[in-house]
């Protein structure tokens, strides 16, 4: 009966115009809050997600600590290694140059890129956010006036200001591109997100059948001897065993080295024609705050979370 007055509510005009108001106006005072204090901006859209304060004086939860980490915790490093070209060095100073797709070119601005000297399939990426991606399975049918004014705005976007996510503000724009990474039925490949916590993997997120924007519901929780774990609430009464991949070993010891210098990453990998890939390393998923998370999940990744001293 709820669902139905609400779909009867909206197909007023007047009803959709004040939800379109309504929502303008939280945008632009969530907007406003985040220049005035991220500290402000963190503690309303907690409410907002959870229905709860956030204690950052003594947080304990996964979503609580990975906030304080994001106000408080401003070590370089993070910026360095979330940039997606700037981690490329990070991660070959640690001998891993061949668990990083080929870099086909660097660019300052779009009109740098000689698409006619890039292969069929390939892959831009803005280097300085989430999400700025272009995946280009055939050069042919690729609108370039279109991926060049696409990666212009990216390029202008201050991502930090999105979800207060305040390690990319320290990053500097650009634009990198990538040899496709070719997965099953012309999808992505199966993404292998491995939780560390101080240096140690402790779980795979497991995301299978994404399309070519990454866009999936399928999200399966897996501990590192692959039993399944409740700690997505989508998933907790699906019927889904998702396999093993047969370099999940290797994953965890290139997971663990990597993550030696954070409280917390993720290292989204994948295994692509028997090999283990590195994606990137994320630090601030779903912009700290993941509401699909079970509650034990929630506690369990909170009373792992070691905090290091603040770092201005």
């Amino acid at each position: 009966m709820k669902n139905m007055i609400r779909s009867t509510y909206l197909k007023s005009g007047m009803t959709q115009k004040y939800y379109s108001l309504a929502n303008n106006f939280r945008s632009r005072y969530e907007d406003l809050l985040l220049q005035l204090s991220p500290v402000q901006f963190s503690k309303f859209r907690y409410k907002q997600l959870f229905n709860r304060k956030l204690n950052l004086s003594q947080p304990n939860t996964y979503s609580e600590k990975l906030i304080w980490l994001n106000l408080y915790w401003k070590h370089p490093l993070k910026a360095e290694c979330g940039d997606k070209y700037t981690m490329r060095a990070y991660v070959q100073s640690h001998g891993y140059n061949h668990i990083l797709p080929g870099l086909l070119g660097v660019y300052n601005k779009s009109s740098e890129i000689d698409f006619d000297a890039l292969p069929q399939k390939f892959v831009l990426k803005c280097t300085h956010g989430c999400g700025f991606n272009i995946i280009c399975t055939d050069k042919n049918q690729l609108d370039i006036n279109q991926a060049r004014q696409l990666l212009d705005t990216w390029l202008k976007t201050d991502y930090s200001k999105n979800a207060g996510e305040l390690h990319y503000a320290a990053m500097t724009p650009r634009i990198i591109c990538e040899e496709f990474l070719e997965g099953l039925s012309g999808k992505q490949p199966t993404d292998y997100k491995l939780f560390c916590f101080n240096g140690k993997a402790l779980c795979v997120l497991v995301a299978t059948d994404r399309d070519l924007e990454g866009h999936t519901d399928k999200y399966d929780f897996y501990d590192l001897n692959w039993n399944r774990l409740p700690y997505y609430t989508s998933s907790l009464h699906i019927d889904r065993q998702i396999p093993k991949p047969a370099t999940l070993s290797e994953m965890i010891k290139i997971a663990e080295t990597l993550s030696k210098p954070f409280p917390f990453v993720r290292m989204d990998m994948y295994e692509i024609q028997g090999k283990a890939m590195l994606g990137e390393m994320t630090f601030t998923p779903a912009g700290c705050m993941s509401p699909g998370l079970t509650d034990m999940a929630q506690n369990t990744w909170g009373s792992l979370l070691t905090l290091p001293a603040p770092v201005a």
